[in-house]
C-alpha cells in the first residue's frame, strides 16, 4: 500500500495563517470584553456619583416646635379673615422665633446672637402652617405642634457636609464651675490629654492654621468653645446650658477644621442645634416635599413638583403631535411614495434633521412659535411643539426601519388575496412592524425628554412657584430644573440637584421599560 498523499493545506504557511486568524478572534474577543467592561465601569461611576449625592437630599431635618397660637399675633383684630391669616408669615414667624428664644434665654439682650437664632429656620418655611391654619381657624388660640425645615446649612451639617470635624471622647470632667458669666472652666486627671495630643497632631499637618480652628465641647444640652487647655483643665466660652452638665460625664470634643469666619453656620448656631437635637426637637425625616413642593430660593423648601407635571404636560403635547405625525410619514413614504428625485430629497433632509443640534430647533420654535404665532412663553404647549419637531426625524427613521424589516411576503400574500394596497399596510404590514414603531417612538419621546437647550430658548427656564394646571401655564421641566438648580452657588443645592437627576433617570427607565414591555407583548416570530 502507498502512503496517503498529504492534505493541500496541510503545510507550514496554512498553519501559519490559521494560527493568525486564531490569534486575530482571541484579540476581538479581548477588546470587545474590554469596551463592555470599560462602558458597565463608566456607568457605574456615573450611577455611583449621582446616587452618593442624591442620598444626601433623600432625608432632612425638621425642628419641632409647640408653640400657643396667640391670636394677636396671627389675627389681630382688622386682620383676622382667613386670607389675612394665611398671608400671615411674619406672625407665624415670631411664634417660632418667640419659642427659641424662650428655649435659649441667654440670647435675649444680643442682637447679633438674635438674629443668628432665628436663622435656624427660613422664614417662608411656616407658610404651609399658615395656610393650614387659615384653613382651619379654629385652631387660633390653641397649642400646637409645628414642624419645619431646619435651616439648609445646619442641616448639612448634621449631615457632616459643612466642613470635616475631629471628634474626640474627652476623659470624665470631675468639676465644672462657672468662673465668670459665660466662662466655665472643666477639671478631671488627664481628662484633657487626647484634645492636646490632637491639637498636637493637627498643628504638625497645619502648622499655626489649627489655632482658628473652632474647639466645641458638648455635653447634652450644654457646648462651650474651647479658649484654653492643659491636661487636666479646660477653659470655654459656654455657648448653651450650664456648668454643671459637663461635671461627672465624660463630653464630645469637636475640632472643626473650617475656620468660623469660613463657614456660613457660626459656632453659637451649631451648639443651638446640637441643644436642640439633644432635647429631641430635630428629627431626620424622608424628603417628600421635594416631590411635593414647587420651586423656592430656598433649598430646604424647594421641590421638583412644578417641573414634574410640567414635563409630563410638555411630554404628551410632543407625543399627541410627533408619534401620529412621524408614523404617518414614514409609512407613506416606505409604501406610497413614488421612487423620484422629490421623494430621494426628502429622505436625505430627514436624516439629515436627525443630526441638527437640538439648540437650532429652540431657535426655530423662539422665532416662529413665540414671535410670529405669539404663543405664550415658558408653556407646556410651545415646549412639546419644539421637542415634537425635534422628535419627528428619530421617529419616521426608526418607523422605515420597522416597514422595511416586515417581509414582503406578506404583503404579497395580502395582495394575492384581493387586499387593496391601503388594506394590505394597515391590516398586515403595520401589526407586524408595530413593535419596532413603538420603539422608535418611545426611544425618541425619551431623547426629548431629556433636552434642555431647545426649552432654555423657549423661556422655560423661569422660576415657577405654581404647578401648572394646563398646556398654556407658565411651567418649566426637569432638564431645565437640573440646570437651574446646579448653577446656584450655595451647597445645599447640589445633592438637591443630584435627586432631581434620580427622578428624571426614573422617567427614562420607566419608558425603556415600556418600550421592552410593548416588544415583547407585539413581537411576533417568523
Amino acid at each position: 500500500m502507498t502512503d496517503a498523499a498529504p492534505a493541500p493545506f496541510r503545510n507550514e504557511k496554512a498553519l501559519k495563517r490559521l494560527k493568525k486568524r486564531r490569534a486575530a478572534d482571541t484579540r476581538f474577543k479581548f477588546y470587545g470584553m474590554s469596551a463592555i467592561a470599560f462602558a458597565l465601569a463608566a456607568l457605574s461611576l456615573l450611577i455611583i456619583s449621582i446616587l452618593s449625592q442624591a442620598m444626601s437630599a433623600a432625608t432632612y431635618h425638621v425642628v419641632r416646635y409647640d408653640v400657643l397660637l396667640d391670636p394677636a399675633v396671627i389675627a389681630p383684630p382688622g386682620k383676622d379673615k382667613p386670607a389675612d391669616v394665611a398671608r400671615n408669615i411674619d406672625g407665624f414667624y415670631e411664634l417660632l422665633r418667640d419659642n427659641l428664644l424662650q428655649t435659649f434665654p441667654n440670647v435675649q439682650g444680643n442682637r447679633l446672637e438674635t438674629r443668628q437664632l432665628g436663622d435656624l429656620l427660613t422664614r417662608l418655611a411656616v407658610l404651609p402652617v399658615a395656610k393650614s391654619v387659615a384653613a382651619n381657624p379654629t385652631q387660633i388660640g390653641q397649642d400646637m405642634t409645628i414642624k419645619v425645615p431646619l435651616n439648609d446649612d445646619l442641616d448639612l451639617y448634621l449631615k457632616g457636609a459643612v466642613s470635616p470635624e475631629a471628634r474626640l471622647k474627652l476623659g470624665t470632667v470631675a468639676q465644672g464651675l462657672e468662673t465668670a458669666p459665660g466662662r466655665v472652666t472643666l477639671s478631671g486627671e488627664n481628662a484633657f490629654k487626647g484634645l492636646q495630643s490632637l491639637i498636637a497632631a493637627q498643628r504638625a499637618e497645619v502648622g499655626d492654621a489649627v489655632d482658628a480652628r473652632s474647639i466645641l465641647v458638648t455635653s447634652g444640652s450644654a457646648t462651650g468653645r474651647v479658649v484654653n487647655m492643659s491636661a487636666d483643665t479646660l477653659e470655654m466660652d459656654l455657648l448653651t446650658g450650664n456648668a454643671s452638665e459637663f461635671q461627672g460625664g465624660r463630653p464630645l470634643a469637636r475640632v472643626i477644621a473650617l475656620p468660623e469666619a469660613q463657614r456660613n453656620v457660626s459656632d453659637d448656631q451649631i451648639a443651638w442645634t446640637l441643644a436642640l437635637k439633644d432635647m429631641g426637637r430635630i428629627s431626620r425625616v424622608p424628603h417628600f416635599s421635594l416631590l411635593t413642593h414647587t420651586d423656592s430660593t430656598y433649598p430646604e423648601l424647594a421641590g421638583a413638583l412644578a417641573a414634574i407635571v410640567g414635563s409630563l404636560l410638555t411630554m404628551l403635547v410632543t407625543a399627541f403631535i410627533a408619534i401620529p405625525v412621524g408614523i404617518f410619514a414614514s409609512v407613506y413614504l416606505e409604501e406610497f411614495a413614488p421612487r423620484n428625485r422629490l421623494t430621494e430629497i426628502i429622505e436625505v433632509n430627514i436624516n439629515n434633521l436627525a443630526a441638527v443640534p437640538s439648540i437650532v430647533f429652540g431657535l426655530l420654535g423662539a422665532a416662529v412659535f413665540l414671535g410670529f404665532f405669539g404663543l405664550p412663553r415658558s408653556a407646556p404647549l410651545v415646549g412639546g411643539l419644539v421637542l415634537a419637531l425635534l422628535t419627528l426625524p428619530t421617529i419616521i427613521i426608526a418607523s422605515r426601519a420597522a416597514l422595511k424589516s416586515v417581509p414582503p411576503s406578506i404583503r404579497a400574500a395580502a395582495l394575492g388575496v384581493g387586499a387593496s394596497k391601503m388594506q394590505s399596510v394597515f391590516h398586515h404590514v403595520l401589526p407586524v412592524a408595530g413593535p419596532g414603531i413603538f420603539t422608535g417612538a418611545i426611544l425618541g419621546m425619551a431623547r426629548a425628554l431629556g433636552e434642555t437647550a431647545p426649552l432654555l430658548l423657549i423661556g422655560m427656564v423661569a422660576f415657577v412657584a405654581d404647578v401648572p394646571t394646563g398646556p398654556t401655564d407658565e411651567s418649566t421641566a426637569l432638564p431645565v430644573l437640573v440646570y437651574s438648580w446646579a448653577t446656584h452657588a450655595e451647597r445645599a443645592w447640589e445633592p438637591m440637584t443630584a435627586a432631581v437627576i434620580v427622578i428624571l433617570l426614573m422617567f427614562l427607565i420607566t419608558m425603556n421599560g415600556i418600550v421592552v414591555f410593548l416588544r415583547r407583548r407585539f413581537e411576533r416570530r417568523w
